[in-house]
């Protein structure tokens, strides 16, 4: 039978007492790996928490949106919508709305009036097919936070393709020539 030690009351040869430098070092010790087990993983959740809600409001500005707001829809919803948006365009805004029935991208944007010419024959038309009139209907203007003014040469033409390709309305603004601006509403149909 293995024998037990004795207890240190009972004779027997009792621990050397740890030095100070000693108990410092394993307390040091014990404090860095605490750090590292908990507090690098907490660090981590805060941080991936803090990026999740700043993601969050980012999609619910998005989907959140009534008006047409300042930037660039992607590739994929130019692509969708076939709305090709001159490279060089600027003021470029857009607003996507979906339901079950439709879906619409609302694009607006300057160009210079070689591009107004190159955007116009990229979607199939051209200036001497647009007539003297606004082509987006009311309803979408209200949406896209849009307002024809009586004192502009607006100029407009609709564009129905065949299901599953969108319908497109298109304005151009034509006051000042030099720098048209161009407004469009795409509808797709599922």
């Amino acid at each position: 039978m293995p024998r037990q030690a004795p207890a240190p009351d009972e004779g027997g040869t009792p621990h050397p007492a740890e030095d100070r430098k000693h108990v410092v070092r394993r307390r040091w010790i014990t404090a860095i790996t605490i750090l590292l087990l908990v507090g690098v993983p907490a660090g981590y959740l805060a941080v991936s928490a803090q990026q999740s809600r700043e993601s969050g409001r980012d999609k619910a500005a998005k989907v959140g949106a009534t008006k047409v707001r300042p930037g660039w829809p992607s590739k994929v919803q130019r692509s969708i919508y076939e709305v090709p948006i001159p490279p060089k365009a600027w003021r470029v805004g857009f607003l996507e709305t979906n339901n079950w029935r439709t879906s619409r991208l609302y694009v607006q944007f300057a160009v210079t009036p070689a591009d107004l010419d190159a955007f116009l024959a990229d979607v199939g038309t051209s200036r001497s097919e647009l007539t003297r009139e606004v082509s987006v209907g009311a309803h979408d203007a209200a949406i896209a936070g849009w307002s024809w003014g009586p004192n502009n040469a607006w100029y407009g033409t609709t564009l129905e393709l065949p299901n599953p390709r969108p319908t497109r309305d298109v304005t151009v603004d034509l006051t000042d020539p030099a720098k048209p601006r161009v407004y469009v509403v795409s509808t797709a149909t599922p």
